[in-house]
C-alpha cells in the first residue's frame, strides 16, 4: 500500500513555525520510510530533522519534545474533523 505522505504540507509548517529542530514520530508500519521523510524535510527547510524511535499509538501518544521546536507525527489513516 502506498501513503500519501503530504511532505510538502510538513515542510511549510516547519517553515511556518521557523523551526531549526524538528522531531518526526512515525507508526511503525511507516519507518522504513523515516530516511525518505527526513532526507526531503532537511533539503526543503534546513531544519535539523530527528525521528523520534520510541512508541507511537497514535495522536495521544506524543514524546517529550525538550529541545525541539516542532513535532509532526504521521498515522495510516486519514484525520477528518467532524
Amino acid at each position: 500500500m502506498e501513503y500519501n505522505l503530504e511532505l510538502e504540507k510538513a515542510a511549510q509548517i516547519i517553515l511556518k513555525d521557523k523551526a531549526k529542530k524538528v522531531c518526526i514520530q512515525l507508526p511503525d508500519g511507516l519507518k522504513p520510510k523515516a530516511k525518505q521523510i527526513v532526507d526531503f524535510l532537511q533539503k526543503e527547510t534546513g531544519a535539523n530533522v530527528s525521528i523520534w524511535a520510541g512508541s507511537c499509538f497514535g495522536a495521544c501518544d506524543t514524546p517529550d519534545l525538550k529541545g525541539y521546536d516542532t513535532l509532526i507525527q504521521w498515522g495510516h489513516s486519514e484525520w477528518k474533523k467532524n
